[in-house]
């Protein structure tokens, strides 16, 4: 396939200014939106033969999050789109200044398999509403999704102005070799690098969603039942395959067992066992092993349980860690949570500081000193008190993370902005031009330039 003939088609369309009319972006999110509730049966089919993932946990965690973003686009963008007025100094007298948003042209949109449609297609929602064009590059490796997009779109979109191009590694490097106007990926740390350094080939602007280990504080002011209930459908939606889940706990001491017995009780009562409906699989067999090799037997405090024809592993609890376990070192991405013990609220908030920034943080205090200590001191993308994950579902916060999970924000305005260059405009009228900036300078000039400009 001749990828760079395909960007240059969507150069040309580009250019051709279609896309800054609003209609014309509405239109196309509107269109986006019939085609996937019309072809929803499909998609199901599809993600089920990659994940195993029942109709109802596809709806909740992939297409309901892509719908709720175009209605709120299609409701918010005439308001985002506008010019906006700001207010202009004394030393442009008179004069008056606005900020107008440009869609920045091409756009890339590198999607991730553990939730194939949500982080494939939600980013396209504001590239389009920002008027830009896109190419999707779904991870092959959910490769029944992947072809069910590109079924969909491909036939119901211009290629000049919406694609999607299925790969692997080969197809993403020689796309990568193209200069986009904007490039948007979603992933690993390691492959983000790997993105980041191939953008900055093209000064390319680049928003990198990446991940880590994303911490959860339990504190002993907590609700228990509630904690355990929230955390555990948290960390083992999608068999744990989510990138803004719970990686570990790290629990004060005096509340460790009653805080695990209460856990094992949630598990238990959400009957992850039945299959197809409660719990989807892992992947594939390479990050099935990498998962088994994770769990130590002698660390097992519950769970453990694995179907190796299937590819499932039963939510597993693992204590007696510290920060030295092969489990810790990487983001485990999958349905195992180490418990670690803290002593006081300083100590647990230092050995976060210690790892690399995370995604998420998820604090469960009643203790408002407790709750301010981690929220003022510990550096992530985003997060929630007394809960977690749900925080995605909010489209006004801006959804990213911070040093290495990520760079740059989506989700809302936010996900508009990402797409968007916002072009600032000063405009002067002719018929007034004061001699103050002109030469000849004079002393009184100058103490009339000062105070103009302060």
């Amino acid at each position: 396939m001749n990828y760079q003939a395909i960007v240059d088609a969507q150069n040309v369309f580009f250019n051709s200014n279609s896309t800054k009319d609003i209609h014309f972006r509405k239109t196309v999110l509107k269109r986006l939106r019939t085609v996937l509730k019309e072809n929803e049966t499909f998609l199901y089919e599809a993600i089920f033969k990659d994940f195993q993932k029942s109709e109802f946990e596809t709806y909740v965690t992939e297409l309901a999050l892509i719908y709720s973003e175009i209605e709120l686009t299609l409701k918010k963008l005439n308001k985002w789109s506008a010019k906006k007025s700001i207010s202009t100094s004394l030393a442009n007298f008179p004069a008056k200044s606005y900020i107008m948003p440009e869609p920045l042209g091409v756009s890339l949109v590198i999607g991730a398999w553990n939730y194939p449609y949500q982080l494939s297609l939600a980013p396209v929602v504001p590239a389009i509403a920002a008027g830009c064009t896109v190419i999707i590059k779904p991870s092959e490796i959910a490769k029944h999704t992947s072809a069910a997009m590109a079924k969909l779109v491909n036939e119901n979109f211009d290629p000049s102005f919406f694609k999607v191009i299925e790969g692997g590694v080969e197809e993403t490097t020689e796309l990568l070799k193209i200069k986009f106007d904007k490039i948007f990926f979603t992933g690993s740390v390691a492959v983000g690098k790997i993105i980041y350094k191939a953008a900055a080939e093209h000064l390319t602007p680049i928003t990198l969603e990446l991940g880590g280990k994303s911490p959860a504080i339990v504190t002993d002011s907590i609700q228990v039942k509630t904690t355990a209930k929230r955390l555990v459908w948290a960390k083992f939606l999608n068999a744990g395959q989510t990138c803004i889940a719970p990686d570990y706990v790290l629990v004060k001491d005096t509340v460790k067992e009653a805080f695990l017995n209460a856990v094992v009780e949630e598990i238990k009562s959400a009957d992850y066992a039945v299959r197809h409906d409660n719990y989807t699989q892992i992947i594939n067999t390479k990050n099935f092993t990498r998962l088994i090799d994770l769990i130590e037997k002698d660390k097992v405090f519950y769970g453990g349980k694995i179907d190796e024809n299937e590819r499932v592993i039963y939510p597993t609890l693992l204590t007696d860690i510290d920060f030295d376990h092969p489990v810790m070192q990487e983001e485990i991405f999958g349905p195992i949570l180490p418990v670690i013990t803290y002593q006081n609220i300083k100590e647990a908030i230092e050995a976060i500081k210690n790892l690399p920034k995370p995604l998420s943080c998820y604090a469960f205090t009643k203790n408002k000193k407790e709750r301010e200590a981690i929220l003022n001191e510990i550096s992530f993308g985003g997060g929630a008190i007394n809960d977690a994950l749900m925080h995605i579902t909010e489209h006004d916060l801006p959804f990213g993370g911070v040093g290495n999970s990520g760079i740059g924000n989506y989700h809302g305005k936010s996900g508009f902005d990402a797409f968007s260059h916002q072009k600032s405009i000063l405009q002067k009228p002719f018929w007034l031009e004061p001699s103050l900036k002109y030469a000849p300078y004079s002393k009184g000039k100058l103490k009339i330039l000062k105070w103009l400009l302060g």
